[in-house]
């Protein structure tokens, strides 16, 4: 078996998916889009565990249990605005462009 088996080859990035043109710009926007919303995703739950793990180790303390229910709601309420917002460009894009996915994942054509 050979080592590029392995691991792959290198592909020429001028002659890439991310070289020039319009179409490739949004590409790499729709990318950095998905990108945010997974580290929003991965902060959310990891505020979510750690408002849960200072619920439990609040040991009664009303401070400590209103510090983690705050961090918990701040957590879900952040979900709730990543989620809300596909939807919104989601209807936006049905009614201006009749198609769900126009805003989300757009076509440029050109020259």
């Amino acid at each position: 078996m050979m080592i590029f088996d392995l691991i792959g080859t290198i592909g020429d990035p001028l002659t890439g998916p991310l070289a020039g043109g319009a179409g490739k710009a949004t590409l790499l926007l729709s990318g950095f889009i998905r990108l945010l919303t997974i580290a929003a995703g991965i902060y959310m739950m990891i505020n979510f565990i750690l408002g849960g793990i200072g619920y439990i180790s609040s040991a009664g303390n009303p401070e400590g249990i209103q510090h983690a229910w705050q961090r918990i709601y701040r957590s879900m309420i952040g979900l709730a605005i990543v989620i809300l917002s596909f939807a919104f460009a989601g209807l936006l894009g049905l009614l201006l462009y009749g198609n769900a996915t126009a805003i989300l994942s757009p076509e440029i054509t050109g020259p």
